[in-house]
């Protein structure tokens, strides 16, 4: 097939999906919204900023990516939670105008976007989220009259916490969602939701892991589970993740189990998570990592008997279906995605992601039981090979391709 991806071409989740078109000898070509070099064989790579992507990236106090020193004074502590207050209170104003005004560009941008589509000629056009790239392949694809069929993919949060944040945003995730003729989820709550954003019933739908799934010779157990009482958060910074839950949580388990330690990934120089620890005098306790490759943190997960989670928004995380895969125990925020994966008492927890009390008691009680452990394991590595497995999930989304490009 001849396939055009509209994307964010930095993503790993995107390319590691893309990147099964190329193996596979497909000619795919590759619309990103920000600046990219993919090591991928690619037919033709375009960037059309959309949402003001080409714009000046800055230090991003939500995710992690603003590395700073590990300071030991008190003052210098201070110096940093004030300075990433300051970030984080910028970060979110600079989100909320991005959501207000991001949509007002799409339709200027369209147009060269329409341009590429009319030369290129694919065979399906696939959009990889709905803010922006797939408003922005909606909009191109609406204005041609012999136009492509659009594959839309839903990422996490599309529905549940950027649609309702303005209305522009609600205009164009309903327009996305009309212009739309087939639809990727990575959980059966937002095929469900997606239909009440206005996505016509009877249009295919797919629902996988949004970066195609786990590779297994990556993400496995260890030889032996692990002995020592390790919980890993491997969640980063993110605006809809409540770490402020999880920090809290850390003194009420040290109190039972004072041996414990916790292992942060993506936050190693973060301000807050310093603060934080100080704060909760945890230092002894607590390790922030710097990002990792996928062959690392996989390791870093075999080395661990618990993942928590405390998400208020999500699809299904990646970094869930990995742990799960390396045998870590998974102890999540308690929402409607997530209950697809996890039954409660069975392979996992679920909690309230704003209760480190009830936190701490689900991670004690993982802590506390290997046979939980244990049969979580086994179970979920079941889930994992029949549902998360990256060839099958693969095998099934190029059926799902020709289907919906009406090739074969």
């Amino acid at each position: 097939m001849r396939l055009l991806f509209v994307a964010d071409g930095r993503s790993p989740i995107a390319l590691n999906w893309i990147k099964h078109w190329t193996d596979a000898g497909h000619e795919v070509h590759l619309v990103s919204t920000f600046t990219c070099q993919p090591d991928l064989p690619l037919a033709g790579l375009e960037v059309v900023s959309v949402a003001y992507s080409s714009a000046k990236p800055r230090p991003d106090p939500s995710t992690g990516s603003e590395q700073r020193p590990v300071e030991g004074s008190a003052a210098a502590a201070g110096r940093a939670r004030g300075s990433f207050l300051w970030g984080a209170r910028t970060l979110q104003l600079r989100v909320s105008i991005r959501r207000w005004m991001g949509p007002l560009t799409v339709s200027r941008s369209s147009r060269r976007l329409t341009g590429i589509i009319q030369r290129v000629r694919p065979d399906l056009v696939h959009a990889m989220r709905i803010p922006y790239e797939g408003m922005l392949a909606a909009d191109a694809i609406a204005a041609m009259p012999d136009a492509p069929p659009l594959l839309v993919s839903v990422w996490g949060n599309d529905f549940t916490l950027h649609a309702p944040s303005s209305p522009p945003m609600r205009h164009y995730t309903e327009w996305t969602m009309q212009v739309a003729d087939a639809l990727h989820a990575d959980c059966q709550r937002d095929i469900r939701l997606a239909k009440e954003w206005g996505f016509k019933p009877g249009l295919p739908t797919l629902v996988s892991p949004g970066n195609g799934g786990i590779r297994r010779e990556i993400f496995h157990p260890a030889a032996e589970p692990p002995a020592a009482p390790v919980v890993l958060n491997p969640r980063g910074f993110r605006g809809y993740v409540r770490n402020d839950t999880f920090f809290k949580s850390i003194p009420i388990v040290l109190r039972e189990r004072p041996e414990a330690r916790f292992v942060c990934a993506a936050m190693a120089g973060e301000p807050q998570a310093q603060a934080w620890i100080k704060q909760l005098g945890v230092e002894g306790s607590v390790e922030l990592l710097p990002p990792c490759s996928q062959a690392a943190m996989a390791d870093v997960y075999r080395a661990a008997q618990v993942l928590v989670s405390p998400s208020t928004h999500d699809g299904t995380p990646n970094s869930l279906l990995e742990g799960m895969a390396c045998g870590c125990f998974p102890v999540t925020g308690d929402i409607d995605s997530l209950r697809e994966w996890i039954t409660p008492g069975v392979n996992g927890l679920l909690v309230d992601p704003a209760d480190p009390q009830g936190l701490a008691e689900a991670t004690l009680r993982a802590l506390d039981d290997p046979a939980l452990r244990q049969g979580a394991a086994s179970r979920n590595a079941e889930i994992i090979a029949t549902r998360a497995e990256y060839g099958a999930n693969m095998h099934r989304a190029e059926e799902f391709y020709y289907k919906v490009g009406g090739k074969k």
